[in-house]
Protein backbone atom coordinates (compact mmCIF):
# COMPACT_ATOMS: atom_id res chain seq x y z
CA UNK A 1 0.00 0.00 0.00
CA UNK A 2 1.34 3.57 -0.91
CA UNK A 3 2.55 6.30 1.24
CA UNK A 4 -0.58 8.08 -0.17
CA UNK A 5 -2.86 5.74 0.12
CA UNK A 6 -2.03 5.60 4.13
CA UNK A 7 -2.21 9.10 4.83
CA UNK A 8 -5.27 9.40 3.35
CA UNK A 9 -6.86 6.19 5.65
CA UNK A 10 -5.28 7.95 8.45
CA UNK A 11 -7.04 11.28 7.10
CA UNK A 12 -10.19 9.68 7.29
CA UNK A 13 -10.31 8.15 10.84
CA UNK A 14 -8.78 11.67 12.16
CA UNK A 15 -11.19 14.06 10.85
CA UNK A 16 -14.09 11.34 10.45
CA UNK A 17 -13.71 11.53 14.07
CA UNK A 18 -13.44 14.67 14.78
CA UNK A 19 -17.02 15.05 12.62
CA UNK A 20 -18.34 11.83 14.90
CA UNK A 21 -17.82 14.09 17.49
CA UNK A 22 -19.43 16.64 16.59
CA UNK A 23 -22.49 14.44 16.01
CA UNK A 24 -23.03 12.58 19.32
CA UNK A 25 -22.53 16.16 20.35
CA UNK A 26 -26.22 16.96 18.85
CA UNK A 27 -27.32 13.46 20.06
CA UNK A 28 -26.11 13.13 23.59
CA UNK A 29 -28.21 14.18 26.36
CA UNK A 30 -27.11 17.03 28.07
CA UNK A 31 -26.25 15.96 31.13
CA UNK A 32 -23.39 14.15 29.23
CA UNK A 33 -22.01 17.32 28.13
CA UNK A 34 -21.76 19.21 31.38
CA UNK A 35 -18.80 20.94 32.67
CA UNK A 36 -17.41 18.20 35.14
CA UNK A 37 -17.77 15.35 32.24
CA UNK A 38 -15.80 18.21 29.87
CA UNK A 39 -13.48 18.02 32.56
CA UNK A 40 -12.88 14.59 32.96
CA UNK A 41 -12.54 14.01 28.97
CA UNK A 42 -9.82 16.41 28.91
CA UNK A 43 -7.74 15.02 31.92
CA UNK A 44 -8.40 11.51 30.06
CA UNK A 45 -7.75 13.06 26.34
CA UNK A 46 -4.93 14.93 27.76
CA UNK A 47 -3.17 11.54 28.87
CA UNK A 48 -3.38 10.12 25.42
CA UNK A 49 -2.30 13.06 23.58
CA UNK A 50 0.72 13.22 25.64
CA UNK A 51 1.22 9.31 24.65
CA UNK A 52 0.26 10.26 20.59
CA UNK A 53 2.50 13.41 20.74
CA UNK A 54 5.81 10.75 22.15
CA UNK A 55 4.94 7.96 19.79
CA UNK A 56 4.50 10.55 16.49
CA UNK A 57 7.88 12.02 17.85
CA UNK A 58 9.46 8.45 17.89
CA UNK A 59 8.39 7.78 14.84
CA UNK A 60 9.37 11.04 13.09
CA UNK A 61 13.12 10.56 14.77
CA UNK A 62 13.44 6.91 13.85
CA UNK A 63 12.41 7.52 10.08
CA UNK A 64 14.94 10.35 9.86
CA UNK A 65 17.72 8.45 11.16
CA UNK A 66 16.61 5.14 8.81
CA UNK A 67 17.10 7.92 6.31
CA UNK A 68 20.34 9.57 7.22
CA UNK A 69 21.94 5.90 7.94
CA UNK A 70 21.20 4.93 4.18
CA UNK A 71 22.56 8.41 2.78
CA UNK A 72 25.10 8.16 4.52
CA UNK A 73 25.78 4.23 3.49
CA UNK A 74 25.31 5.52 -0.06
CA UNK A 75 28.22 8.27 0.22
CA UNK A 76 30.30 5.33 1.48
CA UNK A 77 29.51 2.71 -1.08
CA UNK A 78 30.73 5.89 -3.50
CA UNK A 79 33.93 6.29 -2.37
CA UNK A 80 34.71 2.34 -2.08
CA UNK A 81 33.70 2.09 -5.73
CA UNK A 82 36.24 5.16 -7.02
CA UNK A 83 38.64 3.75 -4.70
CA UNK A 84 38.75 0.23 -5.97
CA UNK A 85 38.83 1.56 -9.54
CA UNK A 86 41.39 3.78 -8.87
CA UNK A 87 43.52 0.90 -7.22
CA UNK A 88 43.15 -1.15 -10.20
CA UNK A 89 44.65 1.25 -12.46
CA UNK A 90 47.58 1.56 -10.17
CA UNK A 91 47.63 -2.56 -10.71
CA UNK A 92 48.27 -2.40 -14.10
CA UNK A 93 46.69 -3.16 -17.49
CA UNK A 94 45.60 -6.73 -16.81
CA UNK A 95 42.90 -5.30 -14.74
CA UNK A 96 40.67 -3.03 -17.33
CA UNK A 97 38.05 -5.93 -17.84
CA UNK A 98 37.64 -5.95 -14.05
CA UNK A 99 37.07 -2.31 -13.90
CA UNK A 100 34.52 -2.40 -17.26
CA UNK A 101 32.64 -4.64 -14.92
CA UNK A 102 32.69 -2.21 -12.12
CA UNK A 103 31.72 0.41 -13.85
CA UNK A 104 28.91 -1.84 -15.35
CA UNK A 105 28.01 -3.38 -11.81
CA UNK A 106 27.83 0.50 -10.55
CA UNK A 107 25.41 1.68 -13.60
CA UNK A 108 23.13 -0.75 -12.74
CA UNK A 109 23.01 -0.27 -9.34
CA UNK A 110 22.33 3.42 -10.14
CA UNK A 111 19.77 2.16 -12.25
CA UNK A 112 18.38 -0.23 -9.71
CA UNK A 113 18.43 2.11 -6.91
CA UNK A 114 16.83 5.60 -8.92
CA UNK A 115 14.34 2.96 -11.73
CA UNK A 116 11.30 5.01 -13.04
CA UNK A 117 8.80 2.53 -12.33
CA UNK A 118 7.05 1.71 -9.41
CA UNK A 119 8.75 -1.49 -8.49
CA UNK A 120 10.96 -1.23 -5.44
CA UNK A 121 14.25 -0.68 -6.17
CA UNK A 122 15.84 -3.39 -4.55
CA UNK A 123 13.55 -5.62 -5.07
CA UNK A 124 15.77 -8.19 -6.96
CA UNK A 125 18.79 -9.08 -4.66
CA UNK A 126 22.51 -7.66 -5.45
CA UNK A 127 24.45 -9.09 -8.83
CA UNK A 128 27.90 -7.96 -10.23
CA UNK A 129 29.71 -7.94 -7.02
CA UNK A 130 30.80 -11.51 -6.87
CA UNK A 131 31.80 -11.50 -10.39
CA UNK A 132 33.74 -8.04 -10.03
CA UNK A 133 35.53 -10.24 -6.80
CA UNK A 134 36.28 -13.42 -8.46
CA UNK A 135 38.26 -11.66 -11.55
CA UNK A 136 40.67 -9.60 -8.87
CA UNK A 137 40.96 -12.92 -7.10
CA UNK A 138 41.76 -14.42 -10.19
CA UNK A 139 44.73 -11.86 -10.90
CA UNK A 140 48.69 -13.16 -10.37
CA UNK A 141 50.78 -10.44 -8.84
CA UNK A 142 54.16 -10.39 -10.73
CA UNK A 143 55.57 -8.71 -7.20
CA UNK A 144 55.13 -7.29 -4.37
CA UNK A 145 53.06 -4.23 -4.97
CA UNK A 146 50.75 -5.98 -6.51
CA UNK A 147 49.95 -8.65 -4.01
CA UNK A 148 49.20 -5.85 -1.85
CA UNK A 149 47.39 -3.83 -3.90
CA UNK A 150 45.35 -7.02 -4.79
CA UNK A 151 45.02 -7.75 -1.04
CA UNK A 152 43.38 -4.14 -0.62
CA UNK A 153 41.71 -4.25 -3.75
CA UNK A 154 39.57 -7.72 -2.07
CA UNK A 155 39.05 -5.83 1.26
CA UNK A 156 37.48 -3.12 -0.44
CA UNK A 157 35.48 -5.52 -3.01
CA UNK A 158 34.19 -7.47 0.14
CA UNK A 159 32.93 -4.57 2.04
CA UNK A 160 31.05 -3.52 -0.93
CA UNK A 161 29.46 -7.07 -0.95
CA UNK A 162 28.59 -6.51 1.96
CA UNK A 163 27.15 -2.52 1.84
CA UNK A 164 24.96 -4.35 -1.39
CA UNK A 165 23.46 -6.50 0.75
CA UNK A 166 22.92 -4.48 3.42
CA UNK A 167 20.67 -2.03 1.07
CA UNK A 168 18.75 -5.06 -0.03
CA UNK A 169 17.33 -6.03 3.66
CA UNK A 170 17.13 -2.55 4.56
CA UNK A 171 14.67 -2.02 1.71
CA UNK A 172 12.11 -4.48 3.81
CA UNK A 173 12.35 -2.07 6.74
CA UNK A 174 9.79 0.08 7.48
CA UNK A 175 7.57 1.50 10.22
CA UNK A 176 5.55 -0.82 12.56
CA UNK A 177 2.53 -2.04 11.44
CA UNK A 178 0.95 -2.33 15.29
CA UNK A 179 3.00 0.94 16.37
CA UNK A 180 1.32 3.47 13.75
CA UNK A 181 -2.36 1.49 13.96
CA UNK A 182 -2.32 2.55 17.79
CA UNK A 183 -1.55 5.71 17.05
CA UNK A 184 -4.20 6.13 14.57
CA UNK A 185 -6.65 5.01 17.16
CA UNK A 186 -5.35 7.48 19.87
CA UNK A 187 -5.18 10.56 17.20
CA UNK A 188 -8.88 9.54 16.28
CA UNK A 189 -9.94 9.51 20.04
CA UNK A 190 -8.09 12.40 20.31
CA UNK A 191 -10.21 14.32 17.68
CA UNK A 192 -13.16 12.98 18.65
CA UNK A 193 -13.24 14.09 22.07
CA UNK A 194 -12.34 17.67 20.23
CA UNK A 195 -15.69 17.45 18.02
CA UNK A 196 -17.29 16.48 21.37
CA UNK A 197 -17.61 19.57 22.43
CA UNK A 198 -17.11 21.74 19.75
CA UNK A 199 -19.95 24.14 18.46
CA UNK A 200 -21.05 23.22 14.54
CA UNK A 201 -20.22 26.13 12.50
CA UNK A 202 -17.34 26.96 9.62
CA UNK A 203 -14.58 28.01 12.03
CA UNK A 204 -14.16 24.53 13.66
CA UNK A 205 -14.81 22.24 10.89
CA UNK A 206 -12.04 23.94 8.96
CA UNK A 207 -9.38 24.25 12.24
CA UNK A 208 -10.36 20.12 12.48
CA UNK A 209 -9.91 19.77 8.72
CA UNK A 210 -6.50 21.54 8.84
CA UNK A 211 -5.33 19.63 12.00
CA UNK A 212 -6.34 15.97 10.41
CA UNK A 213 -4.43 17.22 7.45
CA UNK A 214 -1.45 17.90 8.99
CA UNK A 215 -1.51 14.75 11.23
CA UNK A 216 -2.02 12.37 8.06
CA UNK A 217 1.11 14.72 6.68
CA UNK A 218 3.39 13.83 9.33
CA UNK A 219 1.77 10.20 8.35
CA UNK A 220 2.84 10.17 5.08
CA UNK A 221 6.42 12.06 5.76
CA UNK A 222 7.46 9.22 8.01
CA UNK A 223 6.48 6.48 5.56
CA UNK A 224 8.21 8.44 2.45
CA UNK A 225 11.48 8.63 4.82
CA UNK A 226 11.27 4.96 4.96
CA UNK A 227 11.45 4.89 1.60
CA UNK A 228 14.33 6.99 0.34
CA UNK A 229 14.95 5.84 -2.89
CA UNK A 230 11.40 6.74 -4.34
CA UNK A 231 8.45 9.12 -3.65
CA UNK A 232 8.68 12.79 -2.53
CA UNK A 233 11.93 12.46 -0.35
CA UNK A 234 14.53 10.93 -1.77
CA UNK A 235 18.19 10.64 -1.09
CA UNK A 236 20.46 12.40 -3.66
CA UNK A 237 22.14 9.73 -6.33
CA UNK A 238 24.70 12.70 -6.70
CA UNK A 239 27.88 10.50 -4.69
CA UNK A 240 26.95 7.80 -6.83
CA UNK A 241 27.28 9.42 -10.00
CA UNK A 242 29.95 11.11 -9.43
CA UNK A 243 31.65 8.01 -8.68
CA UNK A 244 30.78 6.86 -12.13
CA UNK A 245 31.85 9.38 -14.31
CA UNK A 246 35.36 9.06 -12.58
CA UNK A 247 35.50 5.09 -13.18
CA UNK A 248 37.70 3.60 -15.89
CA UNK A 249 40.24 7.15 -16.16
Amino acid sequence: MSSVTISLIVFACVFGGALLGIFLNAVLPRQHLSADTKDVVKLGMGLVGTMAALVLGLLVASAKSSCDAQSAELTQMSANIALLDRIMAVYGPETKETRGLLRGAAAHLLDQLWSNDDSSPMATPPAGGEIVYGKIQGLSPKNDVQRSLQSQALSIAMDLGKMRWLRYEQAATSVSVPLLVVLVLWLTFIFISFGLFAPFNGTVISSLFVSALSVSGAIFLILEMYKPYSGLIQISSAPLRAALAHLGQ
